[in-house]
């Protein structure tokens, strides 16, 4: 028999002061040969106006590791008064890029915290590696198998983005203005991804005092096994669609020349597919657990940029779950999109907010768009 589940705090770190929009190059660097149109239009479409980014815009050096970023998300969480991180019985951590190949990024999250020994999960993916990190620890207690448990999920995606190791490769033939989705494939990643982390206490039991979120179902989707990769790192597409991989480079200096580290996109499979594969995750999810538009209050979705907000509304109409818009609740045009952390961030404001009423449902979204995965997460407010 399966016990409740239910998540009792929500914290989040986003590191340093914000950085607006005229000041993105000034803490990454400046390409010259990315025309100014483009990043207009890509800040134009994504509608994100403040981010942040774990660099000393002065020394252009990091400020944390990806582990310390998600440690210090931990070290924020107050489930209940009096509370030790020692309390910990399992602490499971997603991210799209850890700081090392091995260990796991689990083990060296736990060894920022320094905390007693604990059993420690790391998840891989994208955006849904967070969201895996919050399954495995719901299913824990869950099944008894702990009484608590922590996910999170974290991101140092400025890595990726700064001038020196970012190397894009413009399409002159991309009409930026009427298709930008086009222009994606050159550098809208640079002026989408942020740094950030975010954490969630899950028990078996309730706060005795405020509110906690019960969880209802995590449901994932991939479609790995029917679409080929869209967004990766580690590797280059060949013209076949298959991948290369790190590995197969002749040497580690043959793979730097090949810039096989950098994060690509096929944005010409990510348009096509990515709102389609939605609509049918929800479709397949609302018939499972026999949930209407009108049995949910709030509906928290994740998405990398304001351009997919209005095509996932569509679909959802389309398919016969039509939730209204002032029912939508997000974050990132201040925060940012932060990849796998970016739903912790979302449901933190939303849980401190004092807007929540007990019995009110929350649906969570989550896509993903590595070979496409989406993920819908229930939530009870009580």
């Amino acid at each position: 028999m399966t016990k409740n589940v239910y998540i009792t705090d929500l914290a989040s770190f986003l590191p340093n002061a914000p950085v607006a929009n005229d000041q993105i190059e000034a803490v990454l660097g400046k390409i010259k040969d990315i025309p100014s149109l483009t990043k207009e239009r890509m800040l134009a479409n994504n509608k994100i106006e403040k981010r942040y980014y774990a660099i000393d815009p002065a020394t252009k050096k990091f400020t944390h590791t990806n582990a310390q970023l998600t440690a210090e998300a931990v070290k924020r969480l107050m489930p209940h008064e009096g509370f030790s991180l020692d309390e910990i019985q399992a602490l499971c951590c997603g991210t799209t890029s850890p700081d090392l190949i091995m260990p796991g990024h689990a083990m060296m999250v736990l060894g920022e915290l320094g905390i007693k020994p604990c059993e420690a999960v790391s998840t891989a993916g994208i955006c849904l590696a967070g969201m895996s990190a919050l399954k495995y620890a719901y299913m824990s207690v869950a099944s008894g198998a702990s009484d608590n448990a922590v996910g999170t999920g974290s991101e140092l995606s400025s890595s990726f983005m700064r001038a020196d190791f970012f190397t894009p490769a413009i399409d002159p033939s991309a009409d930026i203005q009427n298709q930008p989705i086009l222009a994606f494939n050159a550098d809208f990643l640079r002026w989408m991804l942020s740094d950030g982390s975010g954490a969630a206490f899950v028990s078996n039991a309730p706060n005795t005092d405020g509110i906690s979120l019960k969880i209802e179902w995590i449901d994932s989707l991939s479609y790995a096994g029917e679409l080929p990769t869209c967004m990766y790192a580690g590797g280059k597409q060949n013209e076949d669609g298959s991948i290369f991989g790190w590995r197969e480079a002749d040497s580690s200096v043959d793979a730097a020349k090949q810039n096989l580290l950098a994060v690509k996109q096929d944005t010409k499979l990510l348009g096509s597919q990515i709102v389609k594969t939605m609509g049918r995750t929800l479709e397949q999810v609302a018939k499972k657990r026999g949930i209407t538009p009108e049995d949910i209050d709030w509906y928290l979705p994740h998405y990398s940029s304001h351009y997919f907000r209005a095509k996932f509304y569509d679909v959802m109409k389309k398919i016969g779950f039509e939730i209204p818009y002032d029912k939508w609740f997000t974050n990132l045009p201040y925060t940012g999109n932060t990849g796998s952390a970016s739903i912790y961030i979302i449901m933190e404001e939303l849980f401190k907010s004092g807007k929540l009423i007990p019995g009110e449902k929350i649906l969570c979204f989550i896509p993903e768009s590595g070979r496409f995965s989406h993920c819908f997460m229930l939530l009870t407010v009580v």
